[in-house]
Formats: structure tokens, C-alpha cells, sequence
């Protein structure tokens, strides 16, 4: 994948927040990678801050609708793993002030 798709890619998730720390999923460091084919699969490999997450459903929906503005986006499946463990060092400088998360 080229660098512009994945810039589109990165930015189109900047806009799925988790709805409770109310920051975006890349700079919670949540999103660990994402692929397309070249029938315009995407799959977005993710984390959730939490195994029990209640709101895994309305997350992994934000992600699809938020690439369904990207044309060459034909459909989305979001992989949720839980390894590597999610912590709050993945997290970006942003964030991290958003939250008042100190190192």
C-alpha cells in the first residue's frame, strides 16, 4: 500500500473515538496495523483498552463507517487482538495529555 492510502487510511481512524476516554483509536496507539488487497479488502488489526470492553461492537462499527468515505475502500474487517497487550505507553504524546497520563 502506498503511503497516501495509508496517510488516508490513519486519518479516516482519527475520527473513530473511543467513546469512553473520548480520544481517537490511532493515538490511543489501539490500531497495530492495517492492510489492503487488491480487491479493496482493508483489514485493520486493533486493540481495545480492555479485554471486557462493553462498547467492542460501537468501536468496530465507527471503523467501518469511518472507512466507507475512502473510495478505494471496498470493504472493512477489523481483526481484535489482544497481543500484544494494550498499555498506555502505546499511547501518543496527545493523548496522553488529553488524558493527563504522565510517564
Amino acid at each position: 500500500m502506498d503511503q497516501d492510502l495509508k496517510d488516508s487510511i490513519m486519518g479516516a481512524l482519527e475520527m473513530v473515538v473511543d467513546p469512553e476516554l473520548g480520544v481517537d483509536i490511532v493515538n490511543l496507539g489501539l490500531v497495530y496495523d492495517v492492510e489492503i488487497n487488491e480487491e479493496g479488502l482493508l483489514t485493520v488489526t486493533m486493540t481495545l483498552t480492555s479485554m471486557g470492553c462493553p462498547l467492542a461492537g460501537t468501536i468496530v462499527d465507527q471503523v467501518k463507517h469511518a472507512m466507507s468515505d475512502l473510495p478505494e475502500v471496498k470493504d472493512t474487517e477489523v481483526n481484535i487482538v489482544f497481543n500484544p497487550p494494550w498499555s498506555k505507553d502505546m499511547m501518543s504524546r496527545y493523548a496522553k495529555i488529553a488524558l493527563g497520563v504522565r510517564d
